[in-house]
């Protein structure tokens, strides 16, 4: 496992202090390094917080804001046509796949340039978002990334966590000319892949889990699925 040399804590945003600190964030990233987003309220929706289908996450390193995620548990799926979805995957029935599981989509994902060279950041805003969508009962994520993005998490989306590319669209609501890649993720696939890898990264997402959590996605016990 990566080493970690300084305090590094992940917590759902629920009040304006905590919207203050995601603010941060996206402001360094979404708004003045890639201008994807301008007005705070688009970055980070002050509404947003109250709603129980949205899930803002803040990672912070020695009380600095260093990166952000949002989980949508009720996404508008039906957008994707409107932004020209182009399908990808010709193995897949979009809209079987869509009525038979619970999707939710996972974005926002920013880092501070300072912080991208750290892979735990990216790591603990993965656990904190993955383990509240398991204890929801979600089976999949689904998520957009910008094709040959400079800081585009596609590398560690598809080679770590092993989502899956289902489609294109050229337009969306970020201001960015670059076409949009769609992906799935299927949490058991991955979680019993993660597994079979004996990965530190399998450990570090889900040393907090109960045994319900583990075989929700087709483990056994949390000490048999260290040891595996």
């Amino acid at each position: 496992m990566p080493s970690q040399k300084h305090d590094l804590r992940v917590t759902r945003i629920t009040d304006e202090a905590g919207r203050q600190k995601a603010l941060r964030v996206m402001r360094s990233t979404y708004r003045d390094e890639k201008n994807w987003i301008s007005a705070d309220e688009k970055l980070v929706s002050l509404e947003e917080l109250q709603e129980e289908a949205i899930s803002w996450f803040v990672a912070e390193q020695e009380g600095e804001p260093v990166g952000v995620l949002r989980v949508l548990y009720e996404p508008p799926l039906d957008l994707y046509a409107a932004y020209g979805f182009q399908l990808v995957a010709r193995d897949i029935d979009l809209d079987a796949f869509i009525r038979h599981n619970r999707i939710a989509e996972i974005g926002r994902f920013a880092v501070v340039p300072a912080q991208r060279g750290n892979v735990l950041v990216s790591a603990a805003l993965m656990r904190g978002a993955v383990s509240e969508t398991v204890q929801r009962s979600y089976s999949h994520y689904i998520t957009d990334v910008f094709e040959g993005e400079e800081h585009s998490p596609f590398n560690f989306h598809t080679r770590v966590l092993g989502f899956q590319v289902v489609a294109t669209h050229d337009v969306g609501e970020l201001n960015c000319p670059n076409r949009r890649i769609t992906m799935v993720l299927d949490l058991k696939q991955c979680y019993l892949r993660l597994r079979a890898s004996r990965s530190w990264l399998f450990r570090y997402l889900t040393d907090s889990w109960s045994e319900e959590m583990h075989r929700a996605l087709g483990g056994e016990t949390a000490r048999d699925a260290v040891a595996a």
